[in-house]
């Protein structure tokens, strides 16, 4: 069977050796004569997947042990509340708006304390830039600082995390960072607390990883729910409920790949990184040397993980993806909020993937001259 090459934002491609992995060992995990799915969360077959995905994310993240990794649901939406309702204390909280994502994030937090706009990339041509740190009007009270570092529907990826301490500015930094997990080191030094859903790098959809330093632990406030408290969570290591046990157990076998990539004498996320450099510059390249395609996005932060781009000529939209979708090219209608198109080029697709889509582009261009 010739796989299709799926560009979708997410859920998304999940690495073709991981389905392999889980299709056959569907009826029977490792001679236990369950499925997965069929397991208890606190029986020891699930506890050692559990147990190794942690302990191999941790790795390949090189996550600080002052860091507790939770395994958890609701997806990065909820997030959006479940961080206020730990971290804010009633108070305030300093939010960057750089998209759709970060809009929608201190959008929620209003429900459940004072929101501060440090500062925003909003403009008539919509969000194509990212604000100078240095620029940056942090509320001194606030008790975080949000940022999303990948905006998966306007293609703006910060390409360095900030300094809030060289801003002047106490406060942890709470990064969501959903669409690019995974895709490229973590300078945890600068970090409080990260959260992303799985389902555009990490897995399936269902599983929500949260990484929060120790000392963020025990601050939510008493309307939070239990499950959604980050230290109850910790505090009974992801099984305070019952867990999204498949996704995490699909998660452990993307990470075990992960662990297994190699580029340019590089492992595990660091060549993933390489590697994605190398499609985003396809892809990038492509579309800056066309005639009928173009993209909004400074070139300065640019995202490696989505990459949304027009036509000169958008009665020429529908007539592209019917093309692309003839050629084994989907998912790569934009979204619905910006128009265009969308190729979302996440860890699990291949450089082969993105070659494939630049053909196609150039060759539609040249039928359209």
């Amino acid at each position: 069977m010739n796989r299709p090459y799926n560009f979708s934002a997410g859920p998304a491609a999940i690495p073709e050796e991981v389905l392999a992995t889980a299709a056959s060992e569907m009826l029977d995990w490792h001679g236990s004569g369950m499925s997965v799915m069929e397991m208890s969360h606190r029986g020891k077959e699930f506890i050692s997947i559990y147990e190794e995905a942690e302990a191999t994310i941790r790795e390949l993240l090189a996550v600080p042990g002052q860091f507790k990794i939770l395994f958890m649901q609701g997806g990065g939406l909820a997030e959006n509340a479940i961080v206020p309702l730990n971290l804010s204390r009633g108070g305030r909280a300093n939010f960057v708006v750089t998209g759709s994502w970060s809009q929608k994030s201190q959008k929620e937090a209003q429900k459940y304390c004072e929101v501060h706009i440090a500062a925003s990339n909003a403009s008539p041509a919509g969000h194509t830039s990212l604000p100078d740190p240095a620029t940056w009007s942090l509320d001194a009270k606030a008790s975080y600082t949000h940022i999303c570092t990948n905006e998966t529907i306007d293609g703006v990826e910060f390409q360095t995390l900030p300094d809030l301490k060289a801003l002047g500015s106490d406060a942890p930094l709470v990064i969501d960072f959903s669409s690019h997990v995974a895709s490229r080191p973590v300078d945890w030094s600068k970090v409080g607390l990260a959260f992303g859903g799985a389902q555009k790098n990490l897995g399936p959809a269902g599983l929500t990883m949260v990484v929060v330093r120790e000392d963020l632990l025990g601050h939510a406030m008493a309307v939070c729910p239990s499950a959604f408290n980050y230290k109850t969570v910790a505090d009974n290591e992801s099984m305070f409920n019952t867990p999204p046990t498949y996704a995490i157990y699909i998660a452990g076998l993307t990470f075990q790949w992960l662990k297994r990539q190699s580029e340019a004498g590089l492992t595990g996320i660091a060549a993933m990184e390489h590697r994605n450099i190398a499609k985003a510059r396809l892809l990038y390249e492509a579309i800056d040397g066309s005639q009928l395609y173009f993209n909004k996005v400074d070139a300065a932060c640019r995202s490696r993980m989505n990459v949304p781009f027009f036509l000169r000529d958008e009665r020429r939209n529908d007539a592209f993806l019917a093309g692309a979708k003839a050629r084994g090219l989907l998912q790569l209608k934009g979204h619905k909020s910006v128009g265009g198109m969308r190729a979302s080029i996440y860890n699990a697709m291949p450089l082969a993937g993105v070659q494939a889509l630049v053909d196609y582009m150039r060759e539609f261009e040249t039928k359209q001259a």
